[in-house]
């Protein structure tokens, strides 16, 4: 369904089982800004009603899993470590358009927000069969639907919003991209690391 070309390296398991508090604040991070994606979103677009309404919905929920994994840290006795930079996403951000019309941006914007959603679904996926902390698991299998929903979502709103843009062929540039980005990555307990 994600049509990732490269899948996650097996060792990167290995590192999460090693520093789960790393693993935890990064991913807290990952979650506060995946919703200031969205919120930036919606300032550029604000006439796409529909639009509007998804990206609030999924703003909420990004915000909300934020204040989830900060939970989970605080439960096991730990507390958020400072902002992690995510190189993996800044050279995703270098694909996106920043010429062309308005449609190629925003077609470009939502599918560099659907790479990432399906990319963290497959590193979910993975949490789920390697975690040792059954809680986890479970969080992380809850987490792995609602990545896969907003991966749908932005898709599906590329496709919507597209106009006169392939949004097919330039989803399959974006794979080709990230498979050569993510091949660099998998050696931190971090979210894309």
């Amino acid at each position: 369904m994600l049509g990732l070309q490269l899948p996650t390296d097996p060792r990167w398991a290995e590192l999460i089982r090693q520093d789960l508090p790393e693993l935890l604040t990064d991913h807290a991070w990952c979650e506060l800004k995946a919703a200031s994606n969205v919120m930036s979103m919606i300032v550029r677009y604000p006439d796409l009603s529909e639009l509007i309404v998804e990206l609030t919905r999924i703003g909420q929920e990004e915000l909300d899993h934020f204040g989830q994994v900060v939970a989970k840290i605080h439960a096991r006795g730990w507390v958020l470590g400072p902002e992690r930079k995510d190189n993996y996403v800044n050279e995703l951000m270098q694909f996106v358009r920043k010429d062309g019309g308005r449609e190629e941006r925003l077609v470009d914007r939502l599918l560099f927000s659907a790479m990432i959603e399906a990319r963290s679904c497959e590193r979910f996926k993975m949490l789920t069969e390697q975690v040792d902390d059954a809680e986890l698991r479970d969080f992380y299998r809850d987490l792995m639907v609602s990545e896969a929903g907003h991966y749908t979502t932005f898709i599906g709103f590329a496709r919507t919003y597209g106009g006169r843009v392939d949004v097919d062929a330039r989803w399959k540039q974006f794979l080709t991209y990230e498979a050569e980005v993510i091949a660099r990555y998998g050696t931190a307990p971090t979210i894309h690391g």
